[in-house]
């Protein structure tokens, strides 16, 4: 072997391997010599380098110090041994004791019996495992904080020179989990309305970086500091350029700014670069680092946030190298992602991108915020899709049904056309329905009213001829600003919503924070149970002045007009009781001021808690309407949390105990002579909306896309044979354990009155 620099330290360890991969030898070489100065730098008696050679398969490349015949005949699946616990965990695993450990595989081609101290990291891109890097010695210990950061700096080193096809051809040898070449059908989750059709663009702001170790480390700390300027100013520049555009999106842009700035990533950065990292290995470093925390915090705006982070990593480096930002589209784009943030979107040509598909993502990220603000049809939660999706991959991406289709057959792309088409034709149908009244048959009028949150939303009161606005989530404008918004801003905010509503209703929904929907800048406990947690009305009677401030601002913007005030996750009428008393302060307050005052105030409750429905008589005489949030009420009603894949489709809304439930409520609002909605997700879905008005439920509110499907349907249903036909499979119900029967009566139901049961995403 070729002298190399001699001593121990990450500095000198990476320099070591900088000098291998510079010298003229085969990829197994290379990898020899890397394990025997890894362990020669650690004192490690073995070093071994498992590749990922098959899908979830680690295959032995290199090792120094188990027996050299186990080199490439010794393979473990992913979750197998230690070594397949670190591929599959993606995480370190440090064990003074490795025979002890529950997941131990003794293999004796390797020889491994005599050592026990184990340290494993894994050699990763992101969620992608390349596969694992292991340092091994005699004596029980567990390996300490600089020798781990070691390894993991190595490690990251390894897997750069892998992606980058620096030790051997990745196509040949097979050491990537293998594409898949075949059609693929994916289901995710809608988050921007919209159907696209085109081919994928990989969004790959990820910059191969080449130059690894730092050869002068001020130099490089010079050259950080340069490009954090550069970021610094290319970041004002976009927030510049968006200044007139939609509210939400400059919210986000300014959250975005704020991370940006951030004195403890950029001290995190400079420290990398200290270690002897070049400038743009410190930020895949500090990138990698940050992702892997915030993925375990169990607050998801934290969560959410990642995507803004390695957003901002990726510029830095196309500061460092010089690259412009974005990329060439085709004619007609879908951009695919493990995950995105929203000043990303900005990069691409907006003529071209035609839509989005996404990873990772949620409903309240800032991707998808302002992708609905931009009209960008965008699905979300797609398992795998970045790794099975490849540039210039013909793709169908339905936003309505949450469908996504990657390189599919002729047949596919032709129901597709024709869905399309359906589609553009049954749009014309909706439209055409615009402005007429939701009447059944037989002359009775049932209320369609939209959700809405953001002031992108509220163009489709008049796009989809909605009765109003059933559910405004006001946290919505509190989510997207990086600070709690002042009282002035959310008297414009209130206002534009009452313009934009004219003389139909607005029922304002006071803030829902909690559970799933934090504030970036208030300070929360952890909780073991957020959903049924600190949230909701509970936070705004212990925090008063917070519901306060809304209230005021609710009051100024309403002068003159009907306010509408809902409380939420309502548990026993006394915290309705308390919360009108504060709106009744507030109303006192205005008028001591000689401020104008809305023409009325009305305030009702929301029941999403299943002790309120058996108390409903303590609490009608105290409210002016109620409306049923199903999303909250099924999760507690089934103890079944809606967060949870494994449960999504394990319990049916439609069946005997809601249906039953919600008629008893009916039945009691009907005798106090209080109105009553629905607002979540069953009243935008067509059997369950045939049920709801059925039971005599006859204001519904929804996604506006859903009003001119359940519209079209209202308008052809008879209500009396429609209550009939309910009534009686109510009476069977309740004796029948098959918890489909009652989708099934509703069914034969549409069927035998040839109604148009279109899918509804």
């Amino acid at each position: 072997m070729t002298d190399l620099p001699t001593g121990t330290g990450p500095r000198v360890l990476l320099r070591q391997i900088r000098e291998i991969m510079a010298l003229n030898e085969g990829s197994q070489d290379r990898l020899d010599h890397i394990v025997q100065i890894i362990a020669r730098n650690m004192v490690a008696e073995v070093c071994s380098i498992y590749l990922a050679s098959r899908p979830e398969e680690l295959e032995l490349f290199a090792t120094v110090g188990l027996k050299e015949e186990a080199v490439h005949e010794t393979r473990l699946q992913f979750g197998e041994g230690l070594v397949g616990l670190v591929a599959k965990s993606n995480e370190p695993l440090n064990l003074a004791d490795a025979p002890a450990h529950p997941n131990f595989a003794y293999r004796p081609e390797t020889g491994e019996d005599p050592f026990h101290s184990f340290l494993g990291v894994p050699i990763h891109r992101g969620k992608r495992v390349l596969g694992v890097l292991v340092v091994q010695n005699q004596t029980r210990r567990l390996y300490d904080e600089e020798e781990i950061e070691a390894v993991e700096t190595v490690s990251m080193v390894l897997a750069e020179i892998i992606m980058a096809g620096e030790l051997f051809d990745l196509n040949e040898r097979g050491t990537l989990p293998f594409r898949m070449d075949l059609p693929v059908h994916l289901k995710g989750e809608t988050y921007a309305e919209g159907v696209a059709m085109g081919k994928v663009v990989l969004h790959q702001p990820r910059v191969a970086v080449r130059q690894l170790i730092a050869d002068d480390v001020d130099k490089e700390l010079s050259r950080l500091d340069t490009a954090l300027e550069a970021l610094t100013q290319a970041v004002d520049k976009m927030i510049g350029d968006i200044d007139a555009g939609p509210t939400p999106t400059l919210d986000v842009m300014e959250t975005y700014r704020m991370f940006a700035e951030d004195r403890g990533w950029r001290d995190r950065l400079r420290e990398a670069v200290r270690t002897g990292l070049s400038a743009e290995a410190a930020v895949e470093r500090v990138q990698g680092e940050m992702r892997a925390r915030f993925a375990k915090q169990r607050d998801p705006y934290l969560r959410e946030r990642v995507s803004d982070l390695d957003d901002l990593s990726n510029r830095l480096l196309r500061h460092l190298i010089g690259a412009p930002s974005g990329q060439k589209l085709p004619n007609a784009a879908v951009v695919v992602a493990l995950n995105m943030g929203a000043a990303e979107l900005f990069d691409y040509d907006r003529s071209k991108l035609k839509g989005l598909v996404l990873q990772e993502g949620s409903q309240l990220s800032h991707i998808a915020i302002v992708a609905r603000a931009l009209g960008i049809p965008l699905i979300g939660r797609i398992p795998d899709v970045a790794d099975l999706a490849e540039n210039g991959d013909m793709i169908l991406a339905d936003g309505e049904t949450g469908d996504v289709y990657l390189r599919p057959t002729e047949d596919v792309v032709a129901v597709f056309k024709q869905r399309l088409k359906a589609l553009t034709e049954r749009k014309a149908q909706y439209l055409a329905l615009r402005n007429v009244p939701a009447v059944t048959a037989d002359g009775e009028r049932v209320r369609l009213m939209i959700n809405a949150g953001l002031p992108v939303d509220l163009p489709y009161l008049d796009d989809t001829g909605a009765d109003g606005i059933g559910l405004f989530r006001t946290e919505l404008q509190y989510m997207i600003h990086p600070r709690l918004p002042r009282l002035p801003v959310q008297v414009d905010f209130y206002r534009q919503v009452f313009n934009a509503a004219g003389d139909r209703p607005v029922i304002f929904r006071t803030l829902d924070l909690g559970g799933d929907k934090i504030l970036p800048y208030m300070e929360r406990d952890r909780e073991e149970n957020p959903a049924m947690g600190w949230r909701a009305v509970r936070i705004a009677l212990d925090r008063p002045a917070l519901m306060r401030l809304q209230v005021r601002a609710l009051i100024q913007a309403a002068t003159d007009r009907t306010l509408n005030i809902m409380f939420p996750m309502v548990s026993e009428p006394a915290e309705v009781l308390q919360a009108r008393q504060l709106v009744e302060r507030e109303i006192e307050r205005h008028e001591r001021l000689g401020q104008g005052r809305p023409a009325a105030v009305r305030m009702g409750s929301m029941l999403e808690v299943p002790s309120l429905a058996w108390n409903l008589e303590a609490l009608l005489p105290h409210i002016d309407f109620l409306s049923v949030g199903t999303n909250d009420l099924l999760q507690f009603l089934f103890a079944s949390d809606r967060s949870n894949p494994r449960l999504n489709h394990r319990y049916d809304g439609l069946t005997y105990p809601t249906m039953a439930l919600l008629r008893d409520v009916a039945q009691k609002c009907r005798a106090h002579n209080v109105p009553l909605s629905v607002c979540g997700e069953m009243a935008g879905s067509s059997l369950e909306a045939l049920a709801l008005i059925g039971i005599g439920i006859d204001t519904l509110s929804m996604q506006p896309s859903h009003i001119g499907p359940i519209k079209h349907l209202v308008c052809h249903i008879n209500a009396a044979a429609l209550r009939d036909t309910m009534s009686r499979a109510m009476e069977q119900g309740a004796h029948d354990p098959d918890p489909g029967a009652l989708r099934r009566h509703l069914a034969r139901f549409a069927v035998d009155r040839g109604l148009s049961m279109q899918p509804i995403a």
